[in-house]
């Protein structure tokens, strides 16, 4: 058995308000006056001076909002590198990412890829990054996702959605202010917190199970009962316990991957353009043969909070389409085997698919 060494979050900082040192935590990083912090912040925050009244920007730094109806695609982050190198005649003190799980993804591929040469599609999969990425900060801004404290960036790529999955992914800094996300409509919320919540179910009823991940998943799951199914939090705890919820279920796949869910709505994804958090709620709902407890749980939490999902979102797809979307699933090995065994290709056909993504 070869153990791995697993990359951490090397630092950081958990409070109500702590955005506001956001500063000082960055000011030892400056590499001088030609060597800008380049803030990625999501233009749903675009004139919101609550927030972005607080990033001080000093020298040549900059802010570029980042539109997030779609999730980021490698031919994003190859621009989005072009314009810095094409702007800046040093390279950035630092990266910076304020918002959800695409803006979490967007900052940390850009790091790498201004390290690495050649295009970010070429470095989908797992270890291909051969160079540490410049220093970058991960700062949410709504809670589930776990992209805050995962070694992979997740990308759509001319190909493929599949993650820069690598030891260097991580941030050197977050920053978790549940503050932050007291703006978050009520269906996001849902959706990004059930992203937590599945990383836990997948986690915990997964073959490469062990104590490391179990302690990880079942602390997230255990925190994500009591938000979406008790009624006795403030809102302000609410938001406190879904962040830690979020950090934890990240980390319960740090030694351990996620399953059904994730490699189907990775499809889901690639074809339709369904967003993670949606996408992974809309397949799981069918995935009662995989994990009866944990999608009967989650159908009691859809009903508490009256959410309803799209029906029917693969209604009028031709073959060819639904054979892409499971060309990407069967493409996310690790998952599988992590779900069913090694010797998921027995049970995992492309008919099962077929009959599975029809239902959705």
């Amino acid at each position: 058995m070869i153990y791995k060494n697993h990359p951490m979050v090397s630092k950081v900082v958990f409070g109500r308000g702590s955005f506001n040192q956001l500063e000082d935590i960055l000011a030892p990083n400056r590499k001088g006056r030609n060597a800008p912090f380049i803030y990625y912040v999501d233009d749903v925050f675009k004139g919101n001076h609550w927030l972005t009244s607080r990033i001080r920007l000093s020298y040549k730094d900059k802010i570029i909002y980042v539109p997030t109806k779609e999730e980021p695609k490698t031919s994003q982050i190859d621009k989005y590198v072009e314009d810095i190198i094409l702007e800046f005649s040093e390279l950035p003190s630092g990266i910076i990412g304020v918002g959800g799980g695409i803006v979490m993804d967007i900052a940390k591929a850009v790091s790498l890829m201004l390290t690495n040469k050649g295009e970010s599609k070429d470095y989908q999969g797992w270890d291909k990054i051969k160079h540490p990425g410049i220093y970058h900060v991960g700062i949410p801004t709504i809670s589930g996702t776990g992209a805050e404290v995962s070694r992979t960036t997740i990308l759509t790529g001319p190909e493929r959605k599949l993650g820069i999955n690598s030891d260097y992914t991580p941030f050197d800094q977050v920053v978790l202010d549940p503050e932050l996300t007291k703006g978050v409509p009520k269906n996001q919320w849902f959706y990004t917190g059930m992203d937590c919540y599945v990383h836990c179910i997948e986690s915990l009823n997964g073959t490469y199970l062990n104590a490391f991940s179990q302690s990880y998943g079942e602390k997230a799951l255990s925190l994500c009962k009591e938000i979406f199914l008790e009624d006795n939090l403030t809102k302000e705890e609410a938001q406190d316990k879904l962040m830690m919820a979020s950090w934890h279920g990240g980390m319960s796949i740090a030694y351990s991957q996620v399953g059904v869910a994730h490699a189907m709505s990775y499809g889901l994804g690639y074809l339709l353009g369904v967003k993670h958090g949606i996408g992974n709620c809309i397949v799981f709902d069918h995935l009662e043969e995989y994990y009866p407890k944990g999608v009967a749980l989650f159908k009691e939490m859809k009903q508490k909070h009256n959410i309803e999902l799209p029906q029917g979102i693969c209604a009028n797809l031709s073959q060819q389409e639904f054979d892409k979307m499971i060309d990407v699933a069967l493409s996310l090995e690790p998952l599988w085997e992590n779900a069913i065994g090694k010797h998921w290709q027995t049970e995992i056909t492309r008919e099962k698919l077929t009959d599975l993504y029809k239902k959705m």
